[in-house]
């Protein structure tokens, strides 16, 4: 009870007077004073164009989790639904913002960010179609980028044609690497639906795992045939009826995430099949961890190991240095 009194006072805080939900720009005060004064960010404080990236990526996470409609207008209802205002209180208690893996998280944006200027080849800040293929070294279908593209799980924010900006591709990454979350599974379950009709069938997993297929082919490996497939997903979600899979069937399993992986993501599809031992390690030694957590550290320490080789000089200075010339 007490959180969601505090839920609704921040609310009408945040809220403009007019309105009866909050906006991503209501925000921005809130995270302002963050990076003001958290011991934690000061060192962004002489780069303020990264103290705005910073600020746009945590509201963008907290929009993808907690606003479920999608609209972009927080309601008093997902606020408390939310753990928001959990992780706003863990931020101002812990000095280490690291250590606040929900939305504030500084190694967490620096990933997201360092992701998307890898795929941003022109440095426009914009990514368009053949950008995304590249995404984890090639590891999505024409096909699944394909209906990202027509915009089918989320309406691109980005004004140019054809292209995703740096709001579309976090809701991406964030659907992306933490497939088994309720926003991600609705994401690509629109993705998967063909015809729209709420519910995935036999054809439609076909139509997906057709391109898997074929490049396992390619890469002479041995193929695993669709049947097989169907009875291993059937088996994994155990849906109502098993002649197709709703949203409901998949939010209720703990091998949907995966199940996607199967369906248009080959390098995790691989890692899935042969049950990689240093995940498994991973996740059984902390089972809180969610696996965008699990991605963030390894990708952030990836990251930071590039750096280390580099010479000091055209290291991580150089890529926050040229990136000030695209996007500002």
């Amino acid at each position: 009870m007490l959180t969601m009194d505090i839920a609704t006072v921040i609310f009408k805080i945040l809220k403009q007077p007019q309105l009866s939900y909050i906006t991503q720009d209501d925000f921005r005060p809130v995270l302002r004073e963050l990076l003001a004064t958290h011991p934690g960010l000061e060192f962004l404080q002489s780069t303020p164009e990264f103290q705005e990236r910073y600020a746009e990526t945590v509201i963008y996470r907290i929009y993808y989790y907690i606003n479920r409609s999608g609209n972009g207008c927080l309601t008093l209802r997902e606020l408390k639904r939310g753990n928001i205002i959990d992780a706003m209180m863990h931020a101002d208690e812990e000095e280490d913002i690291n250590k606040v893996l929900r939305y504030f998280s500084y190694e967490h944006f620096y990933v997201i960010y360092c992701k998307f200027w890898e795929l941003d080849t022109d440095h426009d800040f914009l990514i368009d179609k053949e950008n995304l293929i590249r995404y984890g070294n090639h590891a999505l279908t024409y096909r699944i980028v394909d209906r990202i593209f027509c915009q089918i799980p989320r309406k691109f924010t980005s004004k140019a044609g054809g292209k995703m900006g740096y709001e579309d591709f976090v809701y991406f990454i964030l659907a992306e690497e933490d497939k088994p979350s309720e926003p991600s599974l609705e994401y690509w379950f629109k993705c998967i639906d063909l015809d729209g009709n709420g519910v995935l069938t036999r054809n439609e997993l076909q139509f997906f795992y057709e391109e898997q297929l074929h490049r396992m082919e390619c890469m002479a490996q041995e193929p695993v045939l669709f049947e097989d497939i169907l009875c291993q997903i059937i088996d994994m979600i155990k849906p109502k009826d098993d002649s197709f899979i709703t949203l409901r069937d998949l939010k209720g399993g703990k091998l949907s995430g995966s199940v996607f992986n199967i369906l248009f993501n080959l390098n995790k599809f691989m890692a899935f099949e042969t049950r990689d031992p240093f995940l498994i390690r991973q996740e059984r030694e902390n089972p809180t961890l969610t696996e965008w957590d699990r991605f963030a550290h390894r990708e952030y320490i990836r990251l930071s190991m590039e750096e280390d080789v580099e010479d000091v000089s055209n290291g991580s200075a150089e890529v926050w240095d040229e990136s000030l010339e695209a996007p500002f």
